[in-house]
């Protein structure tokens, strides 16, 4: 399969993605208690708010260290950013030092507060909500709107589940908290009524994936996994009867194990989680410091190598220098004054221009060996001029 060089890298096994709304008008304070509460009851280690000059302007960004089992830490990075509707957007990257495992909380959970119809709780895209059950709409074209968005945004899994026949309360559970604490914040449920399995599947017609009556699909995305197979990702039979849906929960599992596209803007948040990360600890700091030292040094280094470089091409400029006025003072020619130094090119260019017009010069000054006149040529010129050169003919 061609695979384009534009292609968005794969999202490492390491990392962690998330993102949603906050409706309410103060989620600052929000994360700012509840990383205390966590810090002051030892779930963190640490977190930090980001000052205004590390964050762009209109957004907010908070850092949180915390480990989980087996001592593996794990660094996590939250941004607000003003959003379109009313309240805030967050974006959340992690990244742990091992492969992340999804029985591991939810960093979502670590930054906000878990409680009945929180503010933060919603997704960014159709505003559906985690952890619970999200009914389509009863307009279709509504509803064709939220699945067509669905099928778009590369943040999260959406799981379409049709209803058979209308559930009781036990039925009416989400499925999504039976799965591991690392998908909570990462998967959407969404609900058809019995008589909606037509409207859903005409929306999803242009996508080649349709809802199995009584069942469910796991949404392939756009663009979808490489490995993606609707036939794997999908569910005949889903009993709302308060069982365990294995098939389901399997399904959802399958598909996250998948390689996977980073998100768009996934790519720009893990390099400010990994290259701009201030919450350190004193090892890390002394670390970067010794990082900072290695790399004053390789620059000394490489200015006292360029200084030697120049001290050597001024030595030769002298050099040449020195021959071409001893070279100019025994043909008895004026030395010409060296022309002023055009601009723009720098001092070995110069040099080497000035050395190539010395050896020039200097080659043009030095008489050629034809025209110096012979010990012989000179005595047989003597004797034409006293007449021996005519005596000696004879």
């Amino acid at each position: 399969m061609h695979i384009s060089a534009t292609a968005p890298p794969t999202t490492p096994s390491t990392v962690w993605l998330g993102r949603g709304r906050h409706t309410g008008p103060t989620a600052p304070e929000v994360l700012r208690t509840h990383l205390q509460a966590l810090k002051d009851g030892e779930r963190l280690q640490d977190f930090r708010e980001l000052p205004d000059s590390e964050t762009a302007e209109g957004e907010s960004a908070f850092e949180a260290r915390w480990q989980v089992p087996d001592n593996i830490t794990v660094r996590a990075r939250l941004k607000l950013s003003e959003w379109s509707g009313r309240g805030q957007e967050w974006t959340l990257v992690a990244e742990a030092e091992r492969p992340w495992d999804l029985r591991w909380p939810s960093p979502a959970e670590l930054f906000w507060p878990w409680e009945t119809d929180t503010a933060w709780g919603q997704e960014t895209v159709t505003g559906q909500r985690f952890l619970d059950v999200n009914p389509l709409p009863a307009d279709d074209k509504e509803l064709r709107r939220i699945l067509r968005a669905a099928l778009r945004d590369t943040w999260t899994v959406d799981v379409v589940v049709h209803e058979a026949m209308t559930p009781d309360e036990r039925g009416r559970r989400s499925l999504v908290s039976l799965l591991p604490p690392g998908l909570h914040h990462r998967v959407v449920e969404h609900r058809a009524a019995p008589h909606q399995l037509r409207t859903v599947n005409w929306a999803l017609k242009d996508f080649g994936v349709e809802v199995p009556r009584g069942g469910a699909l796991v949404l392939p995305g756009s663009p979808a996994p490489e490995g993606y197979d609707v036939g794997s990702f999908s569910v005949r039979s889903v009993f709302l009867d308060g069982s365990h849906p294995t098939e389901v929960l399997d399904a959802v599992r399958r598909y996250v194990a998948l390689p996977a596209p980073l998100p768009e803007g996934g790519d720009a948040a893990l390099t400010l989680l990994r290259e701009k990360w201030q919450l350190l600890t004193l090892e890390e700091e002394l670390a970067r410091e010794r990082e900072l030292v290695a790399m004053y040094k390789e620059a000394l280094e490489a200015m006292t190598e360029s200084r030697d470089l120049y001290r050597e091409a001024a030595e030769q400029a002298h050099e040449a220098l020195a021959a071409y006025r001893e070279a100019a003072a025994e043909a008895g020619v004026e030395p010409p004054r060296p022309a002023p130094a055009k601009k723009g090119g720098s001092p070995f260019q110069q040099w080497g221009r000035t050395l190539e017009r010395l050896k020039e010069s200097t080659m043009g000054l030095r008489p050629a060996s034809a025209t110096v006149p012979s010990r012989d040529d000179a005595d047989r010129e003597a004797g034409d001029s006293d007449g021996t050169g005519e005596a000696s003919e004879r």
